[in-house]
């Protein structure tokens, strides 16, 4: 099986999705791209997440061709390839409806520091205008967005996370996800205080020699 590596991961991590509450059923998607063989692994569409094996798991070349796989691929295959061919630093994306950074997305607002965690994905969260799922636009929304951030809001959508490897974009999507909570909890008393744009590039850089060192396939 081509890309097993990735399938393997990718159905590891979506279930991993759905019991950290990021997403319900079959909602959301992940992908894997592995540059060095030029082919993507990402997840099928319709089928839930706990039923969901490594052959289920579509492989589909940098344009969206099947390589290899028998069902559809996700609905949201587009803005995955757009991510890969506008960002080269991008190995793995993941896509979530999670509770509380979705409730920004549905009052189409970003998601500022209001806790140093918000640095996984930048110095805030921004926000892709809303488009349709699956089309164009919305990968155009999504790119044009997105810009040298880990994550972006979808408007009344959901989020999508990046990374360079798919352990790293589940990591930015679930702590995104914390941090979305404690901005809706602390507005909920009172005004948070947010964290400076200062500050926060303190916070990227000591991000950036945290944890262990990866290779771009590794899960």
């Amino acid at each position: 099986m081509i890309l097993s590596k990735e399938r393997t991961a990718i159905v590891k991590f979506g279930k991993k999705m759905l019991a950290a509450g990021l997403t319900t059923g079959s909602g959301g998607n992940l992908s894997c791209y592995n540059r060095e063989k030029n082919l993507i692994a990402i997840t099928p569409s319709g089928i839930e997440y706990p039923d969901m094996t490594p052959g289920d798991i579509l492989v589909v070349s940098p344009d969206g061709t099947v390589v290899d796989g028998t069902n559809s691929p996700s609905s949201e295959t587009g803005f995955h390839l757009a991510l890969y061919s506008t960002r080269r630093d991008i190995s793995s994306v993941v896509h979530t409806h999670s509770t509380y950074a979705t409730t920004f997305a549905c009052l189409n607002r970003e998601i500022p520091a209001v806790h140093y965690l918000v640095g996984f994905a930048g110095n805030k969260v921004p926000l892709a205008p809303y488009a349709t799922f699956g089309t164009q636009e919305l990968a155009d929304a999504i790119t044009g967005s997105i810009k040298d951030y880990n994550a972006v809001l979808l408007a009344n959508h959901g989020l999508v996370a990046v990374g360079p490897t798919l352990l790293k974009a589940f990591n930015t999507a679930e702590e995104i996800e914390l941090v979305a909570r404690l901005c809706f909890q602390a507005e909920s008393i009172g005004t948070p205080v947010i964290l400076s744009d200062q500050e926060m590039e303190r916070v990227i850089t000591k991000f950036a020699h945290y944890g262990p060192k990866e290779s771009a396939n590794e899960t």
